[in-house]
């Protein structure tokens, strides 16, 4: 039985790189899109055993393209998880137009444009995951992010609708909230603000990014075929959603 195929955006590196090695593992062939370091897919392909993809995923005619190539180099895709992000923090009354505009294009639409491009052969058949990931300041907000904030808040209300317009075709869409992870993006953080940020979390430590790439495997696997439509929240209880 060939296997199934897994494309993973920002896949090569951080929380993205995780989830693809996890699928690996699982058995999947998988695609791991990447943006531009070319160094960090390089190496990603060959430690974990991946395909890598470089295309943007906020444009609609370059996901077209990797997903035409992705589908000819390795089937079908049937598993399909949107990661990719961007930060381009400011607080609102000085955050540009051009922060909004690219952090709403690479973390909302970017969603749009892959399941739109995935979702007629996932429905033709009979079968597809849609594992969205949004983030801890989705649910709650975060001061200095709010087009990042409004971006992974989109994600969750995509998620609902396209659980429900896709429940009888035997789709799952699901979305998971990391909260602070042990990432890149996260060691940048100032030292004093980042001693703030795990002050605040109850169990006392940053969360790993392969402790939500097995999130992702659960979602992707046969074992949560009744779940659809849910949000699965992984935040050391720093945010606690009701």
């Amino acid at each position: 039985m060939p296997k199934k195929t897994a494309l993973v955006t920002g896949g090569t590196r951080g929380i993205g790189r995780a989830i693809s090695e996890r699928l690996v593992r699982d058995g999947f062939a998988v695609a791991a899109n990447f943006a531009g370091n070319e160094q960090a897919a390089a190496a990603c392909a060959s430690e974990i055993g991946c395909k890598v993809y470089k295309f943007d995923v906020g444009d609609y005619d370059a996901c077209a393209a990797g997903v035409a190539q992705i589908q000819a180099e390795l089937g079908p895709i049937d598993i399909l998880v949107n990661n990719a992000g961007i930060t381009r923090d400011a607080v609102l009354h000085r955050m540009t137009r051009e922060q909004w505009d690219e952090v709403i294009r690479v973390d909302l639409t970017s969603a749009f444009n892959l399941c739109r491009l995935t979702i007629d052969g996932m429905r033709e058949r009979g079968f597809g995951r849609v594992i969205n990931i949004s983030s801890i300041n989705g649910q709650k907000g975060q001061i200095g992010q709010v087009n990042y904030s409004a971006a992974k808040a989109g994600l969750i209300g995509f998620t609902k609708a396209l659980a429900q317009e896709s429940a009888k075709k035997g789709i799952t869409v699901n979305v998971v909230c990391p909260g602070y992870i042990d990432t890149e993006m996260v060691a940048a953080v100032p030292e004093k603000v980042l001693e703030g940020i795990i002050a605040g979390i109850p169990v006392g430590r940053l969360g790993r990014a392969e402790e939500i790439a097995a999130c992702v495997a659960f979602l992707a696997s046969d074992d949560a075929a009744f779940m659809t439509g849910a949000t699965l929240t992984a935040n050391g209880a720093q945010y606690i959603a009701g």
